[in-house]
């Protein structure tokens, strides 16, 4: 859709204008932006032809056809949801948990423990020494049940 010469085109476009193109992927790169682009150019009265895939969006069979390509894009859309809550759930049962894993291990956390046991050390040290933020530092000592 960052296409400088494609945006131009589209805003000069006025309703009752048609755009043509030899192939449908001459204007959009995706399903998604293609089905975006169409809609766009519909609300605002503006015609669309493929000359390759005889499709024109100013008759009925053509509107036809480009909607069935939309319901498509829809079932691709859903079936790839489908399979990625699949994988995330398989992940799951084989151990393995979604995220950026913790700045600070629960070794990590036991020694900034064993650190601000000694009243002359600050948290201001121990994140330093850890080379993390205050919250980082409480966050993790709440996430391993220790009191902050």
């Amino acid at each position: 859709m960052n296409r400088p010469e494609l945006q131009l085109c589209l805003r000069i476009l006025r309703s009752g204008n048609q755009l043509v193109v030899w192939r449908l992927e001459r204007l959009a790169r995706s399903l998604k932006d293609l089905i975006s682009i169409i809609h766009d150019l519909e609300e605002r009265g503006i015609g669309f032809v493929s000359l390759t895939e005889s499709i024109d969006t100013t008759t009925s069979t053509g509107k036809l056809i480009f909607h069935v390509f939309g319901a498509l894009a829809e079932l691709e859309r859903n079936l790839v949801r489908e399979r990625t809550m699949a994988g995330l759930v398989a992940a799951r049962v084989r151990g393995r948990k979604g995220g950026r894993r913790h700045a600070m291990s629960k070794d990590d956390v036991r020694k900034a423990v064993a650190m601000l046991s000694d009243p002359n050390i600050t948290k201001s040290v121990v994140t330093g020494h850890f080379k993390v933020s205050k919250a980082t530092l409480n966050s993790s000592l709440k996430r391993e049940g220790y009191k902050i």
